[in-house]
């Protein structure tokens, strides 16, 4: 059985090339002669020339966002849109403040953070400012930049480098950055002096350890105290971490790269967490290290607090340190049977009182002072802010995951639901300004704009392909499924079905926003209908529905797939369970292959791009909160590995890897290609040489699409 909840208003072919030929005319290069594959690989996902990384001056008055000037421009510059006016200003140029032009000879620690965060764009793609917003601070090769955002004048700070995340003082009246291993001090004029540092190679102060910039959301390592006179700084050890070697057989003249990987069941960094004065007068800070040994966040505000995980991340402590002992204090507490999540924006201070997450009744909930003021029936997905006496988060209703609306919770007026009719993507606020990324069904793109106030402009390109979409629940569960059909499809002709799932924790496929089905609609209009699920372990859907994956990864993931798939069947004939492909990247890999393995009766052909095959060769943060350590119990390993499955293969598989991945290494494919091959099952591998997880790069982007698309062609007999 199946409801159908929605239908996208599709424009015809005639209005989407219109719009492309508009494009063309203001962009520097134009998208009438592409076609989608070529388009969706140049603009990066057709996320170029939007706005982006924005922060709102505290009273109001500024919004400061990165932005490249095109949609086939991949070099973001720095700008300002002045709230009143409207208008906006262009405060940094990477191209007239380089004297390459170009944002090339990244230091190590930045190309490693882009891996993490996913980030192919160049120039400014990320900045810090003073607590006021008047002052910007960012690297550009390696090289310190500040800038005036009142002034608007931009000038190179010429310091020792390599230059890592820089940061100002919340008074603005010197910054500081990490210079490969240590922690720098820069005053105004340019002069720089060491804080802290040693001579350890395993040893790091300042910077963010892989699996915090991987899985927890912490990307940095270094904060100041509200009066610039003090930081709280991470010292990083990997020496306990196993050392594995990544090698580019392409060059085999080249040394392979060597990585401190911290698969699950091994050991993790050593990360503690100090306090210096400018001096370098330093004071550590003392936490149950031994029972909390993740340190998942910190902030520093009316007071310095950390947030800690156990190992097994089924108990969360807030901590408050006092900053002239180093004793760390509990404030919050949270524990639970299977895990804790890390939800973004919290800790956050409102007033005296101290704001959470927690799962409460059933959904994830607001928690201010240790009580739940959120309703009931309502997700918190992140939160955004807070204001003198109200915080704003993000949230959904838990029938309802496709949108997420902007909330509003204060003691005086409970919480409140700020926005309705589009979905909101992302959302920050300075004094009375609101700005909200949002997006629709019904537009292209998404927006940025201020709350009852100007939009900020926009440069990307208008995509080649305009979708056609369905929106059900599908089957007993009611799994949110999308069916994207070819336009103007014969309803009495048959056709080929593409599964396209991630359908793991974190990631949800199936949301209010075109952008989310571009890729799909252009396999749609080479002949399939694609099937988008968002099963059990994706979020939206409250506590329950999150841990069914826990201690397996595979069986709901899998059965969600199938269930979704023969009920988008039986609500649409038209498609042709005897011809079903499936394909994914990352966890969506691995539920690809998973997919053929197990259930060949259902599933014809399938593309796994850098799946997960074995997890005990994935890192520890991630792996052991849904299977668990593997030296306590090696069940759920087996149970969710492809390895062992290997004997069952009797349809099509292509797998792709990246050689340069440093996330799932190519490791995992080669060990299912092992398996597979001494099983005597035929299969095929595309070794991708340079290559890392995010495939950035241009030619492999587009020919990706191209040779999925000719390989699904083959596998399901397809003609053309």
């Amino acid at each position: 059985m199946s409801e159908t909840i929605s239908q996208t208003a599709t424009e015809s072919g005639e209005d989407a090339l219109a719009q492309a030929a508009e494009s063309q005319d203001e962009h520097d290069q134009g998208v009438g002669h592409d076609s989608f594959p070529r388009q969706f690989a140049r603009t990066q996902r057709l996320t170029l020339g939007e706005p982006r990384n924005v922060i709102v001056s505290p009273d109001g008055a500024r919004v400061v966002f990165c932005r490249s000037r095109g949609g086939s421009d991949a070099v973001n510059c720095l700008w300002v849109l002045d709230v009143e006016s409207g208008i906006e200003r262009l405060v940094a140029d990477p191209a007239a403040l380089l004297d390459t032009g170009a944002d090339i000879d990244l230091p190590d620690a930045e190309k490693a953070r882009r891996e993490r965060a996913r980030e192919g764009a160049s120039g400014v793609v990320g900045f810090a400012t003073n607590a006021d917003v008047s002052v910007a601070a960012f690297a550009l090769a390696g090289r310190l930049f500040v800038c005036g955002l009142l002034s608007g004048s931009a000038r190179e700070l010429d310091v020792h480098g390599p230059v890592f995340d820089p940061r100002p003082d919340p008074t603005a009246r010197r910054l500081a950055y990490v210079c490969e291993r240590s922690l720098r001090i820069a005053e105004l004029s340019g002069a720089s002096t060491e804080l802290v540092g040693e001579d350890d190679p395993d040893v790091s102060w300042g910077v963010a350890e892989f699996i915090a910039a991987e899985e927890m959301g912490r990307s940095r390592g270094y904060w100041w105290s509200p009066d610039g006179t003090q930081l709280a700084v991470t010292r990083v050890d990997t020496s306990p971490i196993t050392r594995w070697w990544i090698a580019d057989p392409a060059h085999p003249e080249r040394q392979p790269a060597e990585i401190a990987y911290p698969a699950a069941g091994t050991d993790n960094a050593l990360v503690t967490l100090h306090i210096f004065d400018l001096d370098g007068t330093r004071l550590d800070v003392d936490w149950d290290r031994q029972t909390f040994p993740y340190l998942a966040g910190v902030t520093w505000g009316r007071r310095l607090l950390l947030t800690a995980q156990s190992r097994d991340q089924r108990d969360l402590r807030v901590f408050a340190v006092d900053t002239t002992t180093g004793e760390a204090n509990t404030v919050y507490s949270d524990d639970d049977p299977a895990w804790v999540d890390l939800v973004p924006g919290v800790p956050i201070e409102l007033g005296e009182s101290l704001v959470m997450t927690g799962d409460r009744d059933g959904a994830k909930r607001l928690i201010v002072d240790e009580a739940a003021v959120s309703p009931v029936d309502v997700q918190v997905r992140s939160v955004v802010a807070s204001t003198a006496d109200a915080v704003l988060f993000l949230a959904n209703p838990l029938d309802d995951p496709l949108t997420q609306s902007l909330w509003s919770w204060s003691a005086a007026d409970g919480a409140e639901q700020l926005t309705t009719d589009f979905n909101v993507l992302s959302a920050s606020r300075g004094g009375a300004t609101t700005v909200v990324r949002s997006a629709s069904m019904q537009t292209v793109g998404a927006t940025t704009r201020v709350l009852d106030g100007p939009s900020l402009m926009r440069f990307s390109e208008a995509p080649l392909v305009t979708p056609n979409v369905t929106i059900m629940r599908a089957g007993s569960r009611g799994i949110v499924t999308a069916v994207v059909l070819p336009h103007g499809a014969d309803p009495a002709v048959k056709l080929p079905v593409l599964v396209d799932p991630y359908g793991g924790p974190h990631a949800q496929r199936v949301i209010n926003a075109q952008a989310a089905y571009l890729s799909a609609q252009w396999f749609a209009d080479q002949g399939f209908a694609v099937v988008i699920a968002d099963g059990r372990g994706t979020p939206g859907r409250g506590s329950v529905w999150d841990r069914e994956v826990h201690l397996d990864l595979a069986t709901a993931a899998l059965d969600d797939q199938i269930d979704a798939l023969q009920a988008a069947a039986a609500d649409t004939p038209q498609l042709d369970l005897t011809r079903v492909g499936i394909r994914g990247w990352s966890f969506g890999g691995y539920l690809a292959a998973l997919a053929v393995l197990r259930r060949p009766d259902v599933f014809h052909a399938a593309i796994a791009g850098a799946p997960v095959t074995e997890w005990r060769l994935y890192d520890t943060h991630y792996t052991e909160r849904y299977l668990g350590d593997p030296n306590d119990d090696a069940g759920p390993y087996d149970t969710s590995s492809l390895l062992v499955e290997a004997a069952n293969l009797i349809r099509p598989l292509l797998l792709i890897h990246g050689l340069a991945d440093d996330n799932v290494v190519a490791a995992h494919t080669l060990q299912l290609s092992s398996a597979l091959l001494a099983a005597g099952r035929p299969h095929q591998v595309l070794p991708l040489s340079g290559i890392s997880h995010m495939t950035p790069q241009e030619v492999v982007a587009e020919n990706l699409l191209l040779l999925q698309l000719e390989f699904l062609r083959t596998s399901l007999a397809i003609t053309v």
